[in-house]
Parts: structure tokens; C-alpha cells; sequence
């Protein structure tokens, strides 16, 4: 690993930075290494102690252990990156992969659904998998038990991504360890946390964003009506995707949230000729031009009037950057400045939605 790409993971293992921060501090600063030097100084304007660079043996250990388990990490900008998630905000910026990059830089179709399915689910979703497969349309999926499952068996022959929400050495459950075993080798298996992470309830939203972010469209076949199965689907909407659900019957809670969806305006999905439909390319002639690499401008200082009035605006209630740039008066760049030098400060909470909050 180059010295820049080795910054760069370091700056996202150091605590307290996530993606959002990751991309702010790269467009500020340029390089990893100028971020990481700009800390302390982000951090006092903050208000508080800047974050504690991750350390660089932790690093190398981290590099040493995917390559030891045949892995490799996927940095955000490479060629490699799979380009529908690199459109997220939240995109993760680096992936730890195994298997088939190719299949991510193909969108395809996410396939998820409730764990506890029914068998006849389960057999449905299994046969949508493989005809999805057949026409050369990946599935991706999150290796739980159910209609997970049934996904990732089904598209096994034809293509399948795996998202875990562990380290890429750690099968969860533990009864999908072969499963697992046979996607990284038929066809990909992504991890966004490092070698030896425990599936932690907090990660779980997270590798939902990467199974949404990945696919033109997202199925949901069975959820109850607060589930992750939902929250893929509400993510794949904020995404400006395609969101789908198979019906069934009202008797049924595990049919209720795909109900829900499919009258709050999702796609009604019979066939796997139903989902090739809602993501058929479009029309070249619809498509804009390319327009020019964006270059940020030159960062804004803010006033210690500016921190206040931004500050004084926040509170433990999670509210939208858009609302605090229009109630502060202050340009976007200002607030956003001053959001992130409270967040390296250990001040501030990011939530969904693009909502910030006093930690």
C-alpha cells in the first residue's frame, strides 16, 4: 500500500471520523496526511481536544491481516471503487473485498427480506435470485438468516455480493460461515470494518446503506414494519433508486411492511421480469453530458460570531444542515466548517438524514 492510500486509511480509523468527515477533511486539505496534520487546529476552534490519530502499527497490522486472509482493501476514487455507491455522501471510503470487484461496477439488484420468513417467501426469493442471475443482473444481499439466504443460494451461479456487517474474517450468523465462504469465492464479499470486528447492532444500518448504495433497485420481499429490511429500502430511496416490494397477504405481519411500501408508492413486484423492467438502462439520449471533475473552493473561515450563532442554534434534538444554514443566515460553507470543527471537538452527533446534533 502507497503511503497516500496508507494516510488515507488512517485518517478514517482515527475515532470520531466517519465518511462525512472523511470527504469533508479530503476536500478541504487534499491529502490524508495535510487532514491529519489540520486536526488539533480543527478541533481548538471546536472548542475541545482534536481526536488522536489512529496509530500507524494498528494500521499496518490491519493491512497485513486482509492480505493474510486474501483480501484487499478498495479506496474511495480508485478505479475499482464501485461507482453507484460512490454517489452516497455516506459512500463508505474504503471497502475491504473479496472475490469479484466486477460484479459491484454492475448495479444489479438488492435482495433483502425478514429473517424469520416464511418458507414460500423463502422458495420465492430463491427463484427471483436466479432468474435475476441468468440475465446477468448481480444480487446483492446481507448474508442473514431468511430471505438473505435464500437470495445468495439462488444467484450463487450467476453472480452474488455478500455485505457483512462484520470484519471480512467473521461469519454472522455462524450456520452461513460455508454460504459466506462460497459468495467470497463465487462472487464477492465486502466488508466495511476492519479484520476481527463483531457484528455489532450499530453496524447493521451501516452495511444496509452499502447494500442499497450498491444496486440500481432494492426488493423487499417480507418485513415487518420496523425492520432493516426497511431501512435498506428507505436508504435505496434517498439514493434516488429504485424501491420494490412483493406483496402478501394482510393476515400476515411479515407481509406488512411490504404492504406499507408498495401503498407509500413502491413498485409492486410479481416476477423477476417485473424488477428487469424498473431498471432497464436508460435511454442514452436522456442521459446529461459529463460535466467537468468538480474542484471545492477554498475553504471559508468562520468568525468566532459565526461559531456562536451556529452553535447557539444546536441542541440535543437532531435538526438539518439546510435548516441551521437558513436560520444562522451564514453561507454553507461556514456552517459547514463550523459542524465539522464540532464534530472533530467531540461536540457533535451526525444522524441520518443529514441532521446534526449537540453529542
Amino acid at each position: 500500500m502507497t503511503d497516500a492510500r496508507f494516510a488515507r486509511l488512517r485518517l478514517l480509523r482515527t475515532h470520531g471520523i466517519g465518511p462525512v468527515t472523511w470527504r469533508q477533511l479530503m476536500a478541504r486539505f487534499g491529502t490524508a496526511e495535510a487532514a491529519l496534520d489540520a486536526l488539533p487546529q480543527l478541533a481548538r476552534r471546536g472548542g475541545g481536544e482534536a481526536p488522536k490519530a489512529a496509530d500507524p502499527a494498528v494500521i499496518a497490522r490491519e493491512i497485513e491481516a486482509v492480505a493474510r486472509l486474501g483480501a484487499r482493501h478498495v479506496m474511495l476514487g480508485e478505479a475499482d471503487y464501485p461507482p453507484l455507491l460512490a454517489e452516497l455522501d455516506t459512500a463508505p471510503p474504503a471497502l475491504i473485498i473479496r472475490g469479484d470487484i466486477g460484479l459491484a461496477r454492475r448495479g444489479g439488484v438488492a435482495l433483502v427480506g425478514a429473517r424469520n420468513a416464511s418458507a414460500a417467501s423463502c422458495r420465492f426469493a430463491r427463484g427471483l435470485a436466479q432468474d435475476l442471475a441468468a440475465q446477468n443482473v448481480p444480487v446483492t444481499s446481507g448474508l442473514a438468516r431468511g430471505i438473505d439466504t435464500a437470495a445468495h443460494i439462488g444467484a450463487l451461479d450467476g453472480g452474488t455480493i455478500g455485505v457483512i456487517a462484520s470484519g471480512i474474517d467473521i461469519a454472522f450468523p455462524p450456520e452461513n460461515a460455508r454460504l459466506q465462504e462460497e459468495v467470497a469465492t463465487r462472487g464477492l464479499l465486502i466488508a466495511e470494518q476492519p479484520p476481527g470486528t463483531q457484528p455489532l447492532a450499530r453496524h447493521f444500518p451501516s452495511r444496509n446503506r452499502i447494500i442499497a448504495g450498491l444496486a440500481q433497485g432494492t426488493v423487499v420481499v417480507e418485513a415487518a414494519p420496523r425492520s432493516g429490511s426497511l431501512i435498506t429500502a428507505r436508504l435505496a430511496g434517498e439514493a434516488g433508486r429504485e424501491v420494490m416490494a412483493v406483496p402478501g397477504h394482510p393476515a400476515d405481519p411479515r407481509a406488512q411492511g411490504c404492504n406499507m411500501l408498495i401503498r407509500e408508492g413502491a413498485t409492486l413486484i410479481q416476477s423477476a421480469g417485473d424488477i428487469l423492467e424498473q431498471i432497464r438502462p436508460i435511454d442514452p439520449r436522456m442521459v446529461r453530458a459529463p460535466e467537468m471533475p468538480y474542484t471545492p473552493p477554498p475553504p471559508e473561515e468562520a468568525s468566532d460570531a459565526d461559531r456562536r450563532r451556529v452553535s447557539d442554534l444546536l441542541g440535543p434534538v437532531a435538526v438539518t444542515i439546510d435548516e441551521l444554514i437558513r436560520q444562522s443566515g451564514r453561507p454553507p460553507a461556514i456552517v459547514q466548517t463550523i459542524l465539522l470543527e464540532l464534530e472533530l471537538a467531540g461536540r457533535l452527533e451526525r444522524h441520518a438524514g443529514g441532521r446534526v446534533a449537540l453529542a
